[in-house]
């Protein structure tokens, strides 16, 4: 059985496709986001996975409820998305399509992003410098999002793409131990 991501893909690249073209990434990225909440919804979920449930029921399901939050511009061609969507049975993958397409979207405006995993919260205070330092690094707009992993005893953890910058206290006695080692 072929993987979640390798069944998006071709979904997620046409949207990305058709977006581009008529310069709406933006309101693309927004209807795969209100999507991608309603089919996260538990109740949805198991409406999608009943066989007593027709396609067309779940599609009038779900635009029953993202219906009115579509960009006008796009209202139509995202109405076809979930329709084709619906019936290929392929709406339980719209993580892996939205995240596909934000992928995409991100690289088409040269913009990384950063994963900062850190053992305790951390605050846009803290945070906004680091994203400075990591731009003037990779010379490229970032964007952060911000993970908690209790298992650090402290620092961060900062990944860019496939670059890790383990600034954690295990990272650092890691390093002395090989060190020391060797």
């Amino acid at each position: 059985m072929a993987e979640p991501v390798t069944i998006a893909r071709p979904y997620a690249e046409a949207v990305f496709r058709i977006a581009r073209e008529k310069n709406v990434l933006t309101s693309w990225a927004d209807a795969l986001a209100n999507l991608d909440a309603v089919v996260a919804d538990v109740r949805v979920q198991s409406l999608i996975g009943d066989p007593n449930v027709s396609a067309d029921q779940i599609e009038g399901l779900v635009l029953g409820v993202i219906g009115d939050k579509l960009d006008a511009g796009i209202a139509g061609e995202a109405r076809n998305f979930i329709h084709v969507l619906v019936e290929n049975g392929r709406l339980e993958g719209t993580p892996q399509i939205r995240s596909l397409f934000d992928d995409l979207k991100r690289e088409h405006e040269g913009v990384l992003e950063a994963i900062v995993i850190s053992a305790l919260p951390i605050g846009d205070d803290h945070v906004k410098p680091l994203i400075a330092s990591l731009e003037a690094k990779f010379k490229r707009r970032i964007t952060a999002r911000v993970e908690v992993d209790s298992q650090l005893i402290g620092g961060v953890k900062i990944v860019v793409g496939d670059k890790v910058i383990d600034a954690t206290v295990r990272g650092r006695l890691d390093a002395m131990a090989a060190t020391l080692t060797h």
